[in-house]
């Protein structure tokens, strides 16, 4: 397992190598349904995605792609803290063919109340068309406890 303080030690921002991205109608139906926003825009060969779809990138990307790139984390002590999504033009059409590019932009820490140290990693998502502009930027934020948090003594814990 990499260490809690690994990916500050790497020279520069973790970058990912860019990816594609194909908006396909199909996609766009299922994942409205999944959300729970299967509505009509969401149905037929000019489909408009749910303004949450580009999160669906990750099944687009590899290792390399990832700002996280060669970093191992403890998925057991991994939080998702926030996302947000900015499409200035609206969410892709159905056809739409995208470039993504992932990286980190900001690592911090905050003590915890029962986890230690807690480290949140800001990770920027930028979305572009064939011509090069920006379309669609998502940001996300996980918190990493640097141990194992007790649950034993919380109201509801086990």
């Amino acid at each position: 397992m990499g260490s809690f303080r690994a990916l500050e030690a790497r020279p520069g921002p973790g970058i990912g190598e860019p990816f594609r991205m194909v908006v396909e109608e199909g996609k766009i139906l299922e994942f409205a349904r999944a959300v729970r926003a299967d509505l009509p825009e969401h149905r037929g060969p000019n489909a408009i995605a749910p303004a949450t779809f580009l999160a669906a990138c990750a099944h687009w990307m590899s290792e390399e792609n990832s700002g996280w790139k060669g970093q191992r984390r403890d998925f057991r002590r991994v939080l998702h803290g926030e996302q947000e999504f900015v499409l200035p033009s609206g969410p892709p059409r159905a056809g739409t063919e995208l470039v993504g590019q992932q990286r980190i932009e900001r690592i911090y820490h905050k003590r915890g109340k029962r986890g230690g140290m807690m480290k949140f990693t800001d990770v920027v998502t930028e979305f572009s068309d064939g011509d090069g502009h920006l379309v669609a930027t998502m940001r996300s934020t996980s918190i990493e406890t640097e141990t194992d948090v007790d649950l034993s003594d919380s109201e509801g814990g086990t």
